[in-house]
C-alpha cells in the first residue's frame, strides 16, 4: 500500500475521534482536505517548489499515530535547565499537562491546548485556524490529521515579559505527529513564541506541523523554532503570518537536526508601515538535506522586509534556499532586503539559491543576493598562529559566521539557548563557550 494510501486509511480509522469532530465545519474542511491530498499526493520534484527536495525516502518509511508510552521527563528536565517561561508541552503530538508549567499568565493572555480551545473558544478557533487550500499537500495533509496542538491568544495591549515555549517531543518509536499552532496578537500587544523541536538520538519520527500566525495593528510578536530533532527524523512545517498596518513579526528558523527537514515560511502585509524579519540559521551534515521556502506578499504601501538565511553545509549535507519577495502594484514605498549565505566545510557539500524579486510597482528599493564560499585560509592561520589548533579555529570562524544570524534575536535566553545549541554541535564546544 503507497504512502498516501496509508494516510487516507490513517484519516478514516481516526476521524470521528479526532478534536473537534463533532463541529460541523471543522470536519467538512478536514475531509476536503484529506480529499485535496488524496489528489495531489506528496510534492515530488516535478513542481518548481520542489524541484531541489525529494520526498521519495518520507514516502518509502513506516509510521505510528499512537506509539507505545515512553518517558520523556529527563529529556524536558535537560530542556528546561531551569530557564523562566511559560511552558506547553507536547509528546508525541498529545499535550502533556503534567509535563507542562504554564504559571500565571497576565490578564487576558491564553496559553492553551488545541484540543481545550476547541472545547471552550471554537468560534476563535474557527477563524484563526486557516483552510485546506493554504500551501503545499503536506499542509493540507496537516489539516486533516490534526490532533492537538499550541494556541496562544494576546488581547489588545498585552505585554508578555517572558516568552512562550511550547515543546514537540518526538518520543515513541516511528511517531508521526501532525500539530497545527494558532497565534493571535491584538492591537498593541508584544510577546516572543518558541517552538522546540526535540527528539531522541537514533528515533526515525515524522513531524508534518503548521504555523498560523496573526498580528493585528501596531503588535510586534517574535516566532522562534529550534528543531533538534534526531538525525534521522522527518520535518515538514508550514509558517502562515497575516500583518495588519504598523505591525511587527520577526521569524528565527534555527534548523539543526533531521535527516530531511523542510520549511515554508510566508508573510502577507494587510496594512501600511508593516515590518517583518525573516531570519534563518541551518545546519546539515552526513547527508542530511534542509530546504527553506520563504514568501513576502507586499500587498500594501511603505512595508519593510528583511530577510536574511545563513547555511552550514558539510560532508555531503545539502542546502536549499528559495526566497520569493512580491511586490504588488500600488505597494510603493516598498523596502526589501533579501540574502541567503552559505558555508562549505567539504568539497561532496551542495548549497542551491535562488533567491527572487517579482515587482510590479515603480517607487521601490529592493535588493537580493547569494554567496557561497568557504573558510578562509588566511584567518585560519592567524588564529593558528595565536595558539588555536586546527579544529577550534575552524570552529571560530564557523561560529562567528552562524553569529551574525543569531544576533538578530532580540530575547537575551532565547538567543543565548539557540547559541548553546550551535556550539554543541562542534567538537571543542568548551573553547567556544569560553569565548561566548
Amino acid at each position: 500500500m503507497s504512502s498516501v494510501q496509508s494516510w487516507l486509511a490513517e484519516f478514516s480509522a481516526r476521524n470521528a475521534q479526532l478534536a473537534g469532530a463533532e463541529l460541523p465545519w471543522l470536519g467538512a474542511m478536514r475531509q476536503r482536505a484529506i480529499d485535496r491530498f488524496a489528489a495531489e499526493g506528496w510534492p515530488t520534484t516535478k513542481k518548481e517548489d520542489w524541484r531541489h527536495t525529494s520526498l521519495a525516502l518520507l514516502e518509502q518509511a513506516s509510521f505510528d499515530l499512537q506509539p507505545a508510552t515512553v518517558d520523556a521527563s529527563q529529556l524536558l528536565r535537560e530542556l528546561k535547565a531551569g530557564e523562566e517561561g511559560y511552558w506547553l508541552v507536547f509528546v508525541d503530538g498529545r499535550h502533556v499537562p503534567e509535563l507542562s508549567d504554564i504559571g500565571s499568565l497576565p490578564a487576558g493572555v491564553r496559553v492553551e491546548s488545541l484540543v481545550e480551545a476547541l472545547r471552550s473558544n471554537a468560534d476563535w478557533v474557527q477563524q484563526a485556524f486557516g483552510s485546506e487550500t493554504d500551501g503545499n499537500s503536506t499542509a493540507a495533509l496537516n489539516l486533516a490529521l490534526a490532533s492537538d496542538g499550541a494556541c496562544v491568544y494576546l488581547p489588545r495591549g498585552a505585554m508578555l515579559d517572558k516568552p512562550v515555549h511550547v515543546v514537540f517531543v518526538a518520543n515513541g518509536e516511528r511517531v508521526a505527529a501532525f500539530p497545527r499552532n494558532l497565534y493571535v496578537a491584538e492591537a498593541g500587544a508584544q510577546g516572543t513564541i518558541v517552538e522546540h523541536y526535540v527528539g531522541r538520538g537514533g528515533n526515525i519520527s515524522f513531524t508534518n506541523t503548521v504555523s498560523r500566525v496573526q498580528v493585528a495593528a501596531d503588535a510586534n510578536l517574535s516566532h522562534v523554532r529550534l528543531q533538534q530533532e534526531a538525525n534521522e527524523a522527518f520535518h515538514l512545517a508550514d509558517i502562515e503570518v497575516e500583518q495588519e498596518g504598523k505591525s511587527y513579526f520577526a521569524s528565527h528558523s534555527i534548523s539543526l537536526g533531521a535527516r530531511l527537514a523542510r520549511h515554508d515560511i510566508a508573510t502577507r502585509f494587510g496594512g501600511q508601515r508593516a515590518e517583518s524579519l525573516l531570519n534563518g540559521i541551518y545546519f546539515a551534515d552526513g547527508q542530511r538535506h534542509v530546504d527553506h521556502h520563504t514568501e513576502i506578499g507586499h500587498a500594501q504601501p511603505n512595508c519593510v522586509s528583511n530577510e536574511h538565511y545563513r547555511g552550514i553545509l558539510a560532508d555531503r549535507g545539502r542546502g536549499v534556499f528559495r526566497g520569493r519577495i512580491l511586490v504588488s502594484p500600488g505597494a510603493d514605498g516598498t523596502d526589501a532586503i533579501q540574502r541567503n549565505d552559505s558555508l562549505l566545510l567539504s568539497k561532496l557539500a551542495r548549497t542551491d539559491s535562488r533567491p527572487e524579486l517579482e515587482i510590479y510597482a515603480e517607487d521601490v528599493r529592493c535588493t537580493h543576493g547569494a554567496t557561497v564560499g568557504q573558510l578562509s585560509d588566511e584567518s585560519l592561520f592567524y588564529l593558528m598562529a595565536r595558539g588555536l589548533d586546527r579544529t577550534h579555529a575552524r570552529n571560530v570562524l564557523i561560529y562567528a559566521f552562524v553569529m551574525e544570524g543569531l544576533a538578530r534575536i532580540q530575547s537575551e535566553p532565547v538567543r543565548q539557548r539557540a547559541s548553546r545549541a550551535v556550539r554543541a554541535l562542534m567538537p571543542g564546544a568548551d573553547v567556544l563557550e569560553e569565548l561566548a
